[in-house]
């Protein structure tokens, strides 16, 4: 809450700097989360070293809550014309690093207003990568044990280890940015625009300065360096400090990184070819379309440069599956994760082996180690409530008056933190400001859901959990 409260500042000095009154809105917005930021520090500091279990997830979740809701406060202040619903539902796609925008008009929008959204976008990817590696490990959610440091048999050491991790990272994620920002910057974009799209680049965010985000642009350069900076967001940013310690070849050693880059190669290529059939385009023009809009997807970025869903039955095929693949563990993607599609593989191959070989014995391994029994069925586990929580999504969107296809991507594209979905409502084209209030909510709930990795919340809602 502090921090967002500071950041706050920052875009309302960039109001101050070209004589717009909207930096009050900052001003106030900042000064009143400070506040509850504050009070909240004075009131838990003694207590949050001992938390329990039960207590570590009620306040991830709450936190994740809680954040949008006073991020959203800029939106209300501002003159936007948005309703709490609509600022809530930019704030949560802001900090999920989803990239659903009810906003419309960004063009000539408010340079304090964009820089916000890049903001939420930029502080919820080094979020996802600091709950990543210190708390979905010890709470063992989804299989993320699996990612569990070695020191972290114990909380005493655990938060030290945790702290000096997460602040090299945090360097690392900086430094990338930067350098994105650079990038672009001499690509011809302005620097302004350079440093909002590099922030939501590396944070595989997608919010854009403009309403055709990078499309805008038409140029192959910037769409090769966004390709770039979004695989390189999606990579475990753990292995980059192997790399910094000179170990390079660990980052291609992960077998996650080889699975995760041979998908998105896979999917790039099929549709290039598709595309190249009868298309208007030569191939080195089709591939950087596919290959931008692609990894785009696959990543949950949510960037576009064309409609994707008018390509084609395959294509729109490919993009939907793309959509639940997400990154690596460790990055600052959303979705199922490779790691977990490993090892339902790994499992799946191994009770394939057992009906050839009923007597025999067959261990699934992942990155040449054995796969723990809790680990597998916590993944099993996974796969069950991601596949039911994106069904009920579905229906509840189709019961509040929203079309199939609206409705089914919608709920794939929030559950998995993607942004656009498809059809001409909410696809690349299109925005999510024409949907009914409930169904912001229910997708507002849905992108908490993906981030969370679904049990951090859904075991809230247990009465066992709310027992003694």
């Amino acid at each position: 809450m502090s921090t967002l409260a500071v950041a706050m500042f920052v875009p309302a000095a960039a109001d101050l700097a070209v004589g717009n009154k909207e930096w009050q809105v900052f001003a106030t917005g900042a000064a009143l989360t400070l506040f509850i930021g504050v009070m909240l520090v004075l009131t838990t500091r003694s207590k949050i070293r001992n938390l329990s279990l039960r207590q570590a997830f009620i306040l991830t979740t709450l936190s994740w809550v809680l954040m949008p809701a006073v991020a959203a406060l800029p939106f209300i202040f501002a003159d936007l014309d948005l309703s709490y619903t609509d600022a809530f539902f930019e704030a949560m796609s802001g900090l999920t690093t989803t990239g659903s925008t009810v906003i419309i008009g960004l063009d000539y929008a408010l340079p304090g207003i964009v820089l916000w959204r890049a903001l939420l976008q930029w502080l919820g990817g080094i979020g996802i990568i600091a709950m990543a590696i210190s708390i979905l490990p010890l709470l063992q959610v989804g299989g993320m044990q699996l990612f569990r440091m070695e020191s972290s048999d114990t909380s005493d050491k655990v938060m030290p280890r945790a702290a000096q991790i997460v602040t090299a990272i945090a360097v690392i994620y900086v430094a990338l940015t930067l350098l994105c920002a650079l990038i672009y910057w001499l690509f011809g974009m302005t620097g302004f625009d350079a440093m909002a799209h590099a922030m939501t680049t590396i944070a595989t965010g997608g919010f854009s300065t403009h309403d055709a985000s990078l499309g805008f642009y038409q140029d192959a350069r910037i769409d090769m360096t966004a390709t770039v900076f979004m695989l390189l967001g999606s990579l475990p940013f753990v292995l980059y400090l192997q790399v910094l310690r000179g170990r390079p070849g660990g980052l291609f050693a992960d077998n996650q990184v080889r699975w995760f880059l041979a998908i998105a190669a896979l999917g790039v290529g099929s549709v290039t070819l598709w595309l190249l059939d009868g298309g208007p385009d030569d191939f080195p023009t089709t591939l950087r379309f596919a290959a931008f809009n692609v990894v785009s997807v696959i990543t949950g970025t949510g960037y576009a440069t064309r409609d994707y869903s008018e390509w084609g039955t395959f294509p729109v095929a490919i993009i939907f599956f793309l959509m639940f693949v997400g990154g690596c563990a460790g990055s600052t993607t959303c979705g199922v994760k490779v790691f977990r599609i490993q090892v339902l593989y790994a499992t799946a191959r191994c009770q394939m082996r057992r009906l050839l070989q009923p007597h025999g014995v067959f261990i699934p391994y992942y990155n040449r180690r054995p796969i723990p029994e809790e680990v597998t069925a916590s993944v099993m586990g996974f796969f069950f409530l991601y596949v039911v929580s994106f069904a009920l999504i579905a229906i509840a969107l189709g019961i509040f008056g929203v079309d199939f296809l609206t409705a089914v991507s919608g709920s794939a594209t929030a559950i998995s933190n993607v942004g656009p979905g498809l059809g001409p409502v909410i696809g690349p084209s299109g925005s999510f400001s024409s949907l009914p209030d409930p169904a912001k909510w229910i997708l507002a709930f849905g992108m908490l859901l993906g981030r969370l990795e679904l049990f951090t919340v859904l075991v809230l809602l247990l009465p066992s959990f709310w027992r003694n």
